[in-house]
């Protein structure tokens, strides 16, 4: 089992003499080869059918994508399968019949259903330039994805000699159209029969529609020439822009959260059709909650409706800061949305992080970020002036070659995608940094079972020499990942996907009584070492306690059993309405209530669209002395209440023994360490 290896690219082969053709764009749907007896295989999507002698009742319908590399550099080529069911008036098809309902070739590069995706071509073999022959060899291997656990196991290796023939109806090109038997490599036997005809000489294809609140603006161009299309250009896909709805109401300074934000986009996008679109959204709003510029918020907890990387936020009323570290350059006391070339390549940035890219500080590009870039500016180069405009090597083989599911909307969560092939982001890159110490402390080295664990991270430099780290080892930063293994030696996983590890629960990580350890790794670019990364690791037990009473039991498994509950201790909100009565069996349980009390505080503090804050219950919560309160969740409350003070809250409810005792409590908190 594994991951599917992204196709090599292949060194470019000149064995028979013949001018190479279709090298000099990978876009043009006019080049052809140069000598009319030299044939070549054309740049950009084939529409694939492929028949399984061992599966006589289905076919498989999907694209392989072909990238043509400048200067006579080779090809490199990648695809994938989705599964049709074949309809036959009897039990079997006749020998050589065409299945029905195939993908037509006259309406270009199809999009196929999700729930069909069976296999990932990885092309090992191919004609690199031209022949004068009728036909090339073909190597590939069949990687067969697991929905179920988003696993992949290769098949094996595969080879087929592929014939030119003449293209049926509805082709673009009557010339460019192969056809062969497919064998298993070591036995020579035939295995299936695979056909592909040129369709389109982009790779893929995809909408990405625009929605924005009163008074924010579209991010549509740079103002320094740079557009989506000439972005998106680069990558070789297809792409239609969508200027949708520009005066979606909202409360002037309204801070979205992620939760809020995938609403918005579940009510204001136009469609929702991903089995037939490709669709990203993108939604502009005055001020995000969980960041100050742009996020991917369609992740895990906040995806309500379980269909990952859908839709992006960007702020347009953020202003950049006029002192302090990086030096923001041309933009400094800007607001976003002004300085043009930062914001649009924000939205760009967010974007490709629905299609699955990660972080790249290898460079100045796309998927770096703003605070690294404008920290690389010069006097003489300042921010945004050098911005790259471009996506680094990796991201651009990615984007043209990871498997369908890794990139389209509704596809794999975000972080499925693989970082396994040795040619993208190699394991024996990361790198141990002399002198970097991660400190994992347990809130409580004991808890009971049900209850929300509490963690501190913090990472020191021992060493002698100065290193450049993340700002933030949090989970939110999204440089940070781990496992819990439980007492009877299961192993769970989180990461980015859950919110702050410093700040917020982990939800059913722990459900079970027991001896857990809990391992936290963080890692990131190193932009000096290529695609080298740095990582160190650090690791802490808990105890998990059983049930001290019916009551608690009861409690406890009303938690551990409820999705939503889950969500709700990292999210909070008021629309998770089984999760709350969750929490809610909680709170009046006198074992669980300690641990709970603080985050159903936030929760009533924290105000949403449709509901407003409640200060006096919040406040009532955190009375008692035995109310556990990390020091992050002393600065969250106070700062609510702050706010909720400012925004004309009641002076009664201000003055409580609750908000007194936060506001203290906050005065004392040393913000690099727990004291409570």
């Amino acid at each position: 089992m594994g991951h599917p290896l992204l196709p090599a690219r292949l060194p470019a082969a000149r064995s028979d003499g013949q001018h190479r053709g279709d090298t000099s764009s990978n876009l043009s749907p006019n080049v052809k080869p140069p000598l009319s007896d030299s044939k070549s295989v054309r740049a950009g999507a084939w529409l694939v059918n492929y028949h399984s002698l061992s599966s006589p009742l289905v076919a498989y319908d999907g694209t392989i994508r072909v990238e043509a590399h400048p200067d006579d550099k080779g090809r490199t080529a990648s695809g994938d399968l989705y599964q049709r069911q074949v309809s036959f008036p009897g039990a079997m098809p006749p020998a050589g019949a065409v299945p029905r309902d195939q993908p037509d070739p006259v309406n270009g590069i199809r999009i196929l259903s999700r729930s069909n995706y069976r296999y990932y071509l990885r092309i090992t073999r191919i004609l690199e330039g031209s022949t004068s022959e009728d036909s090339f060899g073909l190597g590939l291997q069949m990687w067969l994805f697991n929905a179920t656990d988003n696993s992949w196991i290769n098949q094996g290796d595969y080879s087929a000699t592929m014939i030119w023939t003449p293209a049926p109806q509805n082709y673009l090109s009557s010339s460019d159209y192969l056809e062969g038997d497919v064998q298993a490599d070591g036995t020579g036997v035939v295995v299936g029969r695979l056909n592909m005809g040129w369709i389109s000489p982009h790779f893929r294809k995809a909408t990405i529609e625009i929605d924005s609140l009163q008074g924010s603006h579209h991010p549509m161009e740079s103002g320094t020439g740079q557009n989506w299309q000439t972005v998106l250009q680069t990558l070789g896909w297809d792409v239609s822009v969508i200027e949708s709805q520009k005066d979606i109401a909202a409360p002037d300074g309204f801070e979205f959260s992620n939760v809020e934000l995938h609403r918005m986009m579940l009510e204001h996008r136009n469609e929702d059709k991903l089995d037939l679109e490709w669709r990203y959204h993108i939604l502009v709003v005055q001020f995000l909650v969980s960041t100050s510029r742009g996020l991917m918020y369609d992740i895990a907890a906040t995806d309500s409706n379980n269909v990952p990387r859908e839709g992006v936020a960007i702020s347009s009323h953020w202003k950049f800061p006029t002192h302090g570290s990086p030096d923001w350059g041309h933009v400094k006391g800007e607001r976003f949305s002004n300085a043009k070339a930062a914001y649009f390549r924000t939205a760009v940035h967010e974007l490709g992080h629905a299609m699955g890219l990660y972080h790249d500080q290898s460079d100045l590009g796309f998927m770096s970020t703003s605070d690294v870039i404008a920290g690389a500016a010069t006097a003489a180069n300042p921010f945004p002036d050098n911005i790259k405009w471009a996506y680094a090597e990796r991201g651009l083989r990615c984007l043209r070659h990871y498997p369908d599911n890794f990139v389209r909307p509704g596809g794999v969560r975000f972080g499925g995608a693989s970082e396994n092939d040795p040619q993208i982001t190699p394991r024996d890159a990361e790198i141990q940094v002399p002198g970097l110490r991660l400190e994992v402390k347990q809130f409580r080295a004991e808890v009971p079972l049900g209850a929300p664990v509490r963690i501190t991270v913090k990472l020191t430099n021992d060493g002698e020499r100065a290193v450049r780290v993340p700002k933030d080892v949090s989970l939110k930063s999204g440089f940070v990942c781990g496992t819990v293994k439980t007492a009877f030696g299961k192993l769970r996983t989180f990461s980015p996907l859950l919110g702050c590890i410093d700040d917020h629960p982990m939800g059913a990580l722990f459900p079970e009584a027991g001896i857990c350890e809990i391992s936290v790794s963080a890692s990131w670019s190193l932009p000096a070492q290529g695609l080298a990364r740095a990582m160190v690791r650090g690791s802490t037990t808990v105890l998990i306690t059983p049930p001290q009473s019916d009551t608690h039991a009861a409690a406890a498994h009303r938690i551990l059993t409820t999705p939503d509950a889950h969500l709700v201790l990292v999210l909070g909100g008021d629309h998770l309405v089984e999760g709350i009565a969750a929490v809610q069996g909680a709170l009046g349980d006198r074992t669980l209530r300690p641990h709970f009390a603080a985050i159903e505080a936030k929760r009533l503090a924290k105000p949403t669209m449709k509901c407003g804050v409640d200060i006096g219950k919040a406040a009532s919560l955190i009375e008692d002395e035995d109310v556990l309160l990390c020091s992050r969740e002393v600065m969250k409350l106070a700062k609510l209440f702050k706010a909720a003070s400012e925004n004309g809250g009641n002076e009664d409810k201000e003055n409580s023994k609750g908000v007194q005792k936060i506001l203290g409590m906050h005065k004392i908190v040393d913000k690099s360490q727990v004291k409570f």
